[in-house]
């Protein structure tokens, strides 16, 4: 495997940091629109906890597809 190789497959198995800070940024932007809403304080905790997991688990899935999507076919 030649220098030039290695780098490509080592680039492809980290992120982009910009990717990253992206999807925080976005996630973040979206929080603090729940939070200016007028029914925040009528949330309650469970069903805040309740949407934080799935959403987690909707994103684990998510990436899980995209893992599986870019696999290297031999």
């Amino acid at each position: 495997m030649s220098t030039s190789e290695a780098c490509r497959v080592s680039s492809r198995r980290h992120p982009p940091v910009a990717v990253l800070i992206m999807a925080l940024l976005i996630g973040l932007l979206g929080l603090f629109r729940v939070m200016q809403s007028p029914q925040f304080q009528s949330y309650r905790t469970l069903d805040v906890i309740q949407l934080v997991v799935s959403g987690a688990g909707f994103g684990v899935a998510l990436f899980g597809f995209m893992v599986w999507l870019l696999r290297p076919r031999w």
